[in-house]
């Protein structure tokens, strides 16, 4: 991890288009993550973030490149009022995380053999010692896990601090033990 990007790579055991199917579609980011992305994935189409009841849309939001089962690329998102209260932020961490700049999330996915696929994950673009890629780095592992936990077993992880919900949460942790 630098001060302005990072990057995570893990093996699945799933090809390349389950992997997709899980990034892709909302049955699946519900999950594993607690979100769905709203979004027809071509190329300078806007996405919308629906979580815990509460939809970000922004023109900015935006996919940045896609190519079904190999690579795709968005901005990451806007962080509105709606977004902080659906997920217990408080506003003057929201206000924080709203003046930093928009960062980047590339996947790219490459078969290994016949039963792994190599699934590499970049964040990039922070603010150099910003708020963001500190609460992202500790998110994204937990995330990544619960992928490639919900493709091998059929179940993602369980969210810490809500053991009666499924999934690894959509939000950023801030502040917390992941």
């Amino acid at each position: 991890m630098s001060e302005t990007e990072f990057t995570y790579t893990l093996y699945v055991q799933a090809d390349p288009a389950r992997v997709w199917q899980a990034l892709t579609e909302p049955a699946f980011t519900r999950r594993y993550w607690g979100l769905g992305f709203e979004t027809d994935w071509r190329v300078g189409s806007t996405m919308d973030w629906v979580e815990r009841g509460a939809r970000t849309s922004d023109p900015e939001q935006v996919v940045l490149e896609c190519v079904p089962h190999r690579r795709l690329s968005y901005t990451w998102h806007t962080f509105t009022p709606q977004w902080a209260a659906s997920v217990g932020i408080d506003e003057d961490l929201r206000a924080e995380l709203a003046r930093e700049r928009r960062t980047k999330v590339t996947y790219e996915i490459e078969p290994v053999g016949d039963t792994l696929a190599r699934l590499t994950i970049l964040h990039e673009d922070f603010e150099p010692g910003g708020t963001l890629i500190g609460m992202c780095g500790r998110a994204w592992p937990m995330l990544a896990s619960s992928l490639k936990t919900l493709l091998e077993t059929g179940a993602p992880l369980p969210e810490q601090g809500h053991p009666n919900e499924r999934g690894s949460g959509g939000y950023e942790t801030h502040g917390t033990e992941v």
